[in-house]
């Protein structure tokens, strides 16, 4: 789906909204926010080590402990001398093992049984338990039980009473910042001719990006892509010289489908990033198939982390979207590149094309354009200005072409800029059939070339087998008549969209008109 952008460049004023007042609430009291944070997470649920109880903190959780499976964690904490990372493997060590309360009591000082790195993986996601500081929990031992109940339950109150007070503060919150991306749209849509310009004022989408990414859905519609997946196996297997005692690094890896075809290539040593949360599954795959001790894998932004080694000798990445550039992850690949790539090593794929065609389909015109001309007796003519700027991702009919491809852009990972992502390029349309114009298709061809004595190549154009892209359809509002041997002459601009970087603004200027769509 995609949303209409108005290129006006007019700067709209808009009235600054009205914030709540909150004297009586919000009074500055520099005590009471700083403890705002503990005193919601001690309220927060917690479930019972060793039952399915649910307790309302932390400290009721340890006395629950003590009272009905008479386990008192703080003493085992005091007598393993368990520092941060000690404590959070104990606590995963039960939550995974579900271990019986008594196997904690006489316990030997060494090798504990959780010593193992794999239990620093979460078992509950944002268990309460791994938040707390063992110093702390150690230190408030040490008061009296009731003093204990006492300052858990003061805590509760001051959290539920400073509740409203934060809900009103996060909705001034967001009035201003709905204010703000009011400002910052308007600014962009003026300067919309400027081309490499990269505004640093911008949403952060990383959340909700990574987060549709933990799906398996996802992930198993893009394993499903035989054309995608057999393409990469096809390149790493035919090409074992190239992976041969290579450190690799997986960018995006997933459920790490391309960093097993590396190890099983030859490959010494894989490093797979990925920050989504499928990366817990991929260790748990990489494990049975028993390829852990040449699969390293990391939680993380590859921007944000460090990697055990230095350099690496090749990058591989799957990391293409809609019309090649949506969700604009080959930013970090060549971050990933520019930081960790050796002098000789090299990206793969290595070689990506942009394309263009001409489609003439009446059909597939008049239900999205032309029915907004009668709907049921009515006009409602005015929704194509919502409608067309939408650039629609769908399987094209071969059939429909009627024009003969063209090459807008060929990027090349190993040397390619950042800045290079946004351009501007001239086309021509060496149009095959006489008739009318209703969009301008868009796919692109992938090339593994560099180095192999087997090159792969594949392509998400409308010829060949479909792929999970299919291809980007830029419906014209008004078709535009073609005649047989005509030269359909323009330029497009691709860009990225300030607000949201992850997604794509296209303009085709030709025969007297200007059209932007935008691809989120």
């Amino acid at each position: 789906m995609a949303a209409y952008t108005d290129t006006h460049g007019e700067l709209v004023s808009e009235e600054m909204p009205e914030l709540s007042d909150g004297d009586d609430d919000i009074d500055g009291d520099d005590e009471q926010w700083q403890c705002l944070d503990d005193e919601v997470e001690e309220s927060q649920q917690v479930t019972c080590l060793f039952c399915d109880r649910l307790l309302s903190s932390v400290p009721a959780t340890l006395q629950h402990c003590t009272a009905e499976h008479q386990v008192n964690l703080v003493e085992v904490i005091r007598k393993h001398n368990l520092d941060d990372y000690g404590y959070l493997k104990m606590i995963n060590f039960i939550r995974s093992t579900k271990c019986d309360a008594s196997c904690l009591s006489g316990l030997p000082d060494a090798p504990l049984p959780w010593e193992s790195e794999d239990f620093l993986r979460p078992v509950l996601q944002d268990d309460p338990l791994l938040q707390t500081d063992p110093e702390e929990l150690c230190e408030g031992s040490s008061l009296p039980h009731d003093a204990l109940l006492q300052r858990a339950q003061a805590a509760e109150e001051r959290a539920r009473s400073s509740e409203e007070a934060l809900a009103r503060a996060m909705d001034d919150l967001h009035k201003l910042k709905l204010l703000a991306q009011g400002l910052v749209l308007n600014a962009e849509t003026s300067k919309s001719g400027n081309l490499g310009t990269v505004s640093e004022l911008r949403e952060d989408e990383d959340e909700a990006y990574f987060s549709s990414y933990g799906h398996y859905g996802i992930h198993e519609e893009m394993l499903k892509d035989k054309v995608r997946t057999e393409s990469y196996r096809n390149f790493m297997y035919q090409n074992p010289e190239v992976f041969k005692d290579k450190v690799v690094l997986d960018v995006g890896c997933g459920t790490g489908i391309l960093s097993m075809f590396a190890a099983r290539s030859g490959a010494k040593r894989v490093i797979a990033v990925d920050q989504s949360e499928i990366i817990y599954q991929a260790m748990d795959i990489v494990r049975s198939n028993q390829l852990e001790d040449k699969i390293t894998l990391i939680k993380g932004r590859i921007e944000d982390i460090k990697l055990p080694v230095e350099k690496v000798d090749i990058i591989i990445s799957e990391w293409m979207g809609y019309f090649l550039l949506f969700e604009s992850m080959l930013d970090s690949v060549l971050y990933a590149r520019d930081l960790y790539l050796t002098d000789t090593g090299s990206v793969y794929p290595d070689l990506c094309n942009i394309s263009l065609a001409a489609v003439g389909d009446k059909e597939k015109h008049q239900d999205r354009i032309a029915f907004w001309d009668d709907v049921y007796g009515f006009n409602m003519a005015c929704m194509k200005k919502a409608v067309v700027p939408e650039a629609v991702v769908q399987v094209v009919n071969a059939d429909t072409l009627i024009s003969e491809p063209t090459v807008i852009q060929t990027i090349d990972c190993n040397t390619v800029r950042l800045s290079e992502l946004e351009f501007a390029s001239d086309f021509c349309l060496k149009i095959t059939k006489t008739t009318d114009c209703t969009a301008i298709v868009g796919y692109f061809d992938i090339f593994f070339d560099k180095g192999c004595s087997n090159k792969v190549i594949f392509s998400t154009g409308p010829q060949v087998t479909k792929t999970h892209w299919k291809q980007t359809v830029f419906l014209l509002e008004t078709p535009v008549a073609v005649q047989a041997g005509e030269e359909l002459k323009g330029k497009i601009t691709v860009r990225k969209n300030k607000k949201d970087p992850r997604s794509l603004f296209v303009t085709f200027d030709f025969r007297d008109r200007k059209l932007t769509y935008s691809l989120q």
